[in-house]
């Protein structure tokens, strides 16, 4: 889905977490990110708080990090170090966390970036301790405090492994440095009561992080695009070219009318990680433009998409096929 979502979406170079890891473009590049957690791939080594020699990081959170690289060779050591706590909620097991980084190769010191700034990309999210994510990230912010900064030295098993990363220059040999700044905790759903919704229109059950069910009443979809919110979120308004981190089931009406449970296409809840895209500029398809700004953080939003405004005479498979209108519901997490 995220690729037939994100028809001309292309991954930052500076977002090092799994997507740059291996994106959903392809089926070539989903089988080289298969290949980084095969039983050929080096196990991820358990991290230590120091080793020698070491990086130095200075600059305060929420901003920039200098990283200083010391001279010689590093150590083949995965290194997490917390260079100043910060006083939220510890980082538990599977929960998703934003988070920024600034970040360099040691040899050569090549400048990775940073996620700082105006062309920076801003928060990232990562699910701690999860596998088939960057180790550097997802090791890395578990057990660290909400409003944390953590240098993090990452030798090629705690990194992109050893074929490296082509797209961002990163060898297969390479060890990475990062100051890692840990930022909030993100529910992983919307939560709230959800509002009743008319028999006309689909029914939806997402009380669990799960996939959602959806139900489609027997009868021809509406003509129009139906953006109804089914929980009202607390957080900020989404706006026009926004990058926005969501959770999301969908299903096509026509092939599931009258179905009690519909065949979902598609939903972020199979891939262990939401959904990050930009909204209403043009990256996905036009209903999820025109229902999703002006949302809230929070929201959990029931579409009903016309196909003119989804894929409209192209079909994407048996689940999916052409002219199809589409149904989803869309839980918004995150938005900057």
């Amino acid at each position: 889905m995220r690729r037939r979502l994100a028809a001309l979406l292309i991954v930052p170079a500076l977002a090092l977490t799994a997507t740059a890891c291996g994106s959903d473009d392809s089926k070539d590049s989903a089988d080289k990110a298969d290949s980084s957690s095969s039983p050929q791939a080096a196990a991820v080594p358990k991290a230590v708080d120091s080793a020698n020699p070491m990086p130095k990081v200075s600059g305060a959170y929420g901003k920039q990090a200098k990283i200083s690289l010391p001279k010689g060779d590093p150590s083949d050591k995965f290194v997490v170090h917390n260079v100043s706590e910060g006083d939220g909620a510890t980082v538990k097991k599977n929960d998703l966390v934003s988070m920024n980084f600034t970040g360099k190769v040691w040899k050569g010191g090549k400048d990775l970036g940073s996620t700082y700034g105006s062309q920076g990309g801003g928060d990232q999210m990562v699910t701690a301790g999860a596998e088939g994510q960057l180790p550097a990230f997802s090791q890395a912010v578990l057990g660290q405090k909400e409003g944390s900064r953590v240098l993090v030295v990452a030798p090629p098993a705690a990194g992109f492994g050893s074929q490296g990363n082509q797209q961002v220059g990163i060898k297969g040999s390479d060890t990475l440095v990062f100051a890692l700044d840990v930022g909030k905790v993100i529910p992983k759903k919307a939560a709230g009561k959800q509002a009743s919704i008319p028999s006309n229109l689909p029914q939806i059950q997402a009380d669990k992080e799960e996939p959602a069910t959806i139900s489609i009443p027997k009868s021809d979809p509406p003509k129009d695009l139906v953006d109804k919110v089914l929980i009202q979120g607390k957080g900020a308004e989404v706006k026009k070219g926004q990058t926005v981190t969501m959770q999301y089931s969908g299903a096509a009406w026509k092939v599931n009318e009258g179905k009690k449970k519909a065949e979902l296409f598609d939903s972020s809840w199979k891939s262990g990680q939401p959904f990050t895209t930009p909204i209403g500029a043009g990256q996905v398809i036009k209903g999820w433009d025109k229902g999703l700004v002006g949302k809230h953080v929070g929201d959990r939003v029931l579409l009903v998409i016309p196909p003119d405004q989804a894929y409209g005479k192209k079909a994407q498979g048996k689940t999916l096929p052409a002219n199809s209108t589409l149904v989803f519901t869309v839980d918004i997490l995150a938005a900057h």
